[in-house]
């Protein structure tokens, strides 16, 4: 195979700016070239010397891989005999077709299959969403970890195709999407959030173990957290649905934050927040909490809302406050999930994280 000249990288439809401003800080030596709402190349310098199993760990990527070029036709032949020109005789183990932004399209399945034909893969098992699909190439046993095949479907006859190794479970994700359904027991979307945010994590939470949740209202992510088998404080103002009150590891505190005494943090291993206040007042609160001397939370879970986008630039600053609190392991993301906001995830000791 010979050296990818671009990078490719899918983000959220308005976190374009973000992005971009971020891969200059952090990779200055990349260059913007095509680009699209919610899908950016960048042009790698020359002997750039980077592998496939390359991460840019940037906060606003949902996923990334080297660019193989465009796929153009107005028919499905069409489309296949051009992926195949670029396929050529790389052996993927895995192909992931997403949807440029996040609208659902009827295209997805037939881009899988589209490209499917071309790999020669017959029949496919496809795991699909509304915005995503994933195909495990049949009897695959990858000595390493998989090597995918990206699709990004940009325009309705226009498809960019990439690769990329899985590195860690995000990359696992077609698109780094978190594709887990809505339970029919969930009072609202802040329960996939928080099964999205655990899952990246891999926060080590055990069942039994209590976690505060800081801004619980209506109760989506303490669901979550209780289907865990986890003991909930959670804390909010705001009512909470019944259906979770009612849950006997549930306890709810009808208190902000910084009004609850921190001897009600003793037995608390695990704190997640998310307030719709700036992120440096969602610290703030944190930090009075996790710094007593009587607290001894291991990990959390911060939603960091972005009010206005040009909050983005702070969100170095806010990492390394959070390392100052004793936090060797500090890690930002925008989730699928997420909207103008980004989720941080902090352990006291750092450890190595699965594969996908």
């Amino acid at each position: 195979m010979a050296d990818p000249t671009f990078l490719f990288t899918t983000c959220q439809i308005t976190a374009e700016r973000a992005l971009k401003a971020e891969t200059a800080r952090l990779w200055p030596d990349l260059r913007l070239a095509f680009s699209r709402p919610g899908f950016v190349t960048w042009k790698l310098p020359t002997r750039h010397g980077l592998s496939d199993d390359f991460h840019p760990h940037l906060v606003f990527a949902r996923s990334h891989g080297f660019s193989l070029g465009k796929v153009t036709g107005e028919t499905d032949a069409a489309r296949v005999e051009a992926a195949r020109q670029l396929v050529g005789a790389i052996n993927f183990d895995e192909l992931h077709v997403v949807i440029r932004g996040e609208t659902p399209s009827e295209q997805v399945p037939s881009a899988v299959a589209v490209l499917g034909e071309a790999l020669g893969w017959q029949p496919l098992a496809l795991r699909e969403a509304a915005v995503a699909a994933r195909v495990t190439r049949p009897k695959t046993s990858a000595a390493r970890s998989p090597l995918v095949l990206d699709c990004i479907l940009v325009e309705p006859c226009l498809w960019w195709l990439g690769f990329h190794r899985v590195t860690e479970i995000a990359t696992s994700w077609p698109g780094g999407w978190h594709l887990a359904p809505l339970p029919e027991h969930a009072v609202s979307r802040a329960y996939l959030k928080m099964d999205e945010a655990l899952a990246w994590s891999q926060i080590p939470v055990a069942p039994g173990e209590q976690v505060a949740e800081i801004g619980c209202s209506p109760g989506g992510a303490s669901q979550a957290l209780l289907d865990r088998g986890l003991i909930v404080l959670g804390i909010d103002p705001a009512q909470v649905d019944q259906r979770v009150i009612a849950h006997p590891h549930f306890t709810h505190l009808r208190k902000r934050g910084h009004e609850v005494r921190r001897r009600e943090f003793r037995k608390t291993r695990w704190l997640t927040a998310d307030m719709n206040v700036a992120p440096q007042y969602t610290l703030d609160t944190v930090e009075a909490i996790v710094s007593h001397p009587e607290v001894n939370v291991r990990g959390m879970l911060l939603t960091l809302k972005l009010l206005e986008w040009s909050l983005a630039g702070q969100i170095p600053a806010c990492l390394e406050r959070i390392r100052s609190w004793g936090y060797a392991d500090v890690q930002a993301r925008q989730l699928s999930h997420n909207r103008q906001e980004i989720c941080v995830a902090a352990r006291l000791h750092a450890t190595a994280r699965p594969d996908g």
